[in-house]
């Protein structure tokens, strides 16, 4: 039986260092720091958006956990995302996966989930 992406990606402990270093990737892109960098000044505020980030992860690879924040296009209505920040957040992800040395199928089927939400993101 092969895995799930789940587990693939590490479990609960996996995906929580994954999207540790995701966040801390976004706030180094030139290109989309300005929208990462104030999470940085509200220690609160962060481990809030890392937390949904995780559950949306882990429940949307498999996981037990449950995502209950708000919806993509409600979380991104009124920031005008351009397609521009959505491939460097997208590359940001997949540098994080290599970085983890996570495996090319499951590369593709993470970038295959970022792929399905673009619509949902892009200029919400």
């Amino acid at each position: 039986m092969t895995k799930s992406l789940y587990e693939r990606l590490g479990g609960a402990a996996g995906i929580s260092a994954l999207v540790d270093d995701i966040v801390e990737a976004h706030m180094a892109n030139p290109r989309i720091k300005s929208r990462f960098l104030p999470y940085r000044e509200d220690s609160k505020r962060l481990a809030d958006v890392k937390k949904h980030l995780r559950d949306f992860l882990g429940m949307g690879s498999g996981g037990p956990e449950q995502y209950s924040g708000r919806s993509m296009p409600s979380t991104h209505r009124g920031m005008n995302i351009s397609a521009e920040e959505y491939m460097a957040a997208v590359d940001d992800i997949l540098a994080t996966l290599d970085k983890h040395r996570i495996d090319e199928q499951t590369r593709k089927d993470v970038l295959a989930i970022a792929y399905s939400l673009k619509g949902e993101i892009l200029h919400a």
